[in-house]
């Protein structure tokens, strides 16, 4: 994890990274994540903003909390995708969802420049 002291990470970024190693294939199912406590620590920030990622994880399906030993990577049921074909799924999902975001952002700009050519040419029109 690449963050610096002067901008720790949100809860929201934590995520998205295990979320990326996890489609990686670097936590593959069983394996455990790093202790909240160790990586708040290293990573400067509060417990419950690890713990928030986590909940975040867990909310997606990646992960689940076994209480007094940690967070570990879904093993799926049969039938069911692995851990590592959902956050794959996820990563495609965010990338389309920025490709609409900047086709939207585009549009918008369209319509403003024609709402103010239209209303120069009114103008004209009077």
């Amino acid at each position: 994890m690449d963050w610096t002291p002067e901008k720790p990470p949100t809860a929201k970024e934590i995520a998205a990274k295990f979320r990326s190693d996890i489609a990686d294939g670097l936590y593959p199912p069983g394996r455990q994540l790093p202790g909240a406590k160790g990586l708040a620590r290293k990573l400067g920030v509060a417990l419950m903003t690890v713990q928030n990622a986590y909940k975040q994880l867990a909310e997606d399906g990646l992960v689940a909390g076994r209480q007094g030993s940690g967070t570990y990577v879904l093993d799926p049921e049969k039938g069911h995708d692995t851990a590592q074909e959902v956050a794959l799924g996820l990563r495609e999902l965010q990338r389309h969802l920025g490709q609409v975001t900047a086709q939207l952002g585009e549009l918008t700009e369209r319509v403003a420049q024609l709402e103010a050519e239209s209303s120069t040419e009114s103008v004209k029109g009077e």
